[in-house]
């Protein structure tokens, strides 16, 4: 990406890279979902406004979790520190997100009962089943390149149905809905070709953990970015505003969204 990353931005991944080395035992059971997934896949996406976040967000696939290490324990042994939800964990003023897709995560309401890990390690949030079905093993670096890890990231259209569930869940709840999140799903209408998205979607709608989060997510992509002066539409513009114009971006919104729901219909 042309210049320099922001220094906020630098130390999230250094801490996810941390997160990611203390749970070493467990890293073949973690997804990288999440702003620094999406960024992974798109970089600067034709948007104006430079890859920008201060947290991370990791998927756990509990059918193939390890007893120990208990993930708390080699968490605060690494230097992190439990937030007051569920799943949350801190350190250098980044959070690192644990999280359990709702419909593989069983009883209880937000915590993840998880046998020896307790039920606080991580939280249960919809819209992430897409991740246990799209992902591909990659490398995740720092930016100077000092460290690396390997990690499932979740693919595009995983990442695509998650970030449209995290604004439809939102939307309607004064303070919660960021700017920034809508701009992060241009960059995936942007970045990623619509046959790409089309192949990965068909694949979500025929898996039975992830089918019915996708249809939800369609229907909120048609209702949140189908037209300009949709909700979606207008937070991503006011996102860039300053830097991009306001009708091109609510323009490109609307015009990617209903290019991809044309495509995903059936014929």
């Amino acid at each position: 990406m042309p210049g320099a990353p922001d220094p906020l931005y630098v130390n999230a991944r250094e801490v996810l890279l941390e997160a990611l080395e203390a749970l070493g035992a467990h890293r073949a059971s973690l997804i990288l979902v999440g702003a620094q997934a999406i960024y992974f896949h798109t970089g600067e996406a034709d948007i104006a406004v430079a890859p920008f976040t201060t947290d991370a967000d990791v998927v756990i696939d509990p059918t193939s979790l390890a007893d120990q290490p208990v993930l708390g324990e080699a968490l605060q042994a690494s230097g992190f520190v439990a937030g007051q939800d569920p799943g949350q964990w801190f350190k250098d003023e980044v959070r690192v997100d644990l999280m359990v897709p709702e419909t593989i995560a069983g009883p209880g309401r937000r915590g993840v009962r998880m046998g020896p890990h307790g039920n606080r390690a991580a939280r249960k949030a919809r819209g992430l089943e897409g991740a246990l079905v799209d992902h591909e093993t990659r490398e995740i670096a720092s930016f100077d390149g000092s460290r690396r890890f390997a990690i499932a990231v979740a693919g595009p259209a995983a990442l695509l149905v998650s970030k449209l569930h995290k604004l439809a869940e939102r939307a309607g709840e004064a303070g919660r809905t960021k700017d920034k999140d809508a701009l992060d799903l241009l960059r995936l209408l942007r970045g990623i070709d619509v046959e790409t998205l089309v192949r990965a979607i068909g694949r979500l709608r025929s898996d039975d953990r992830s089918a019915t989060v996708t249809g939800e997510a369609l229907q909120y992509l048609e209702r949140l970015f189908g037209r300009p002066d949709s909700l979606g539409s207008t937070l991503a513009a006011r996102a860039a505003e300053g830097l991009e114009p306001a009708d091109t971006i609510q323009q490109s919104c609307a015009v990617l969204a209903n290019d991809l729901l044309s495509a995903v219909r059936p014929s």
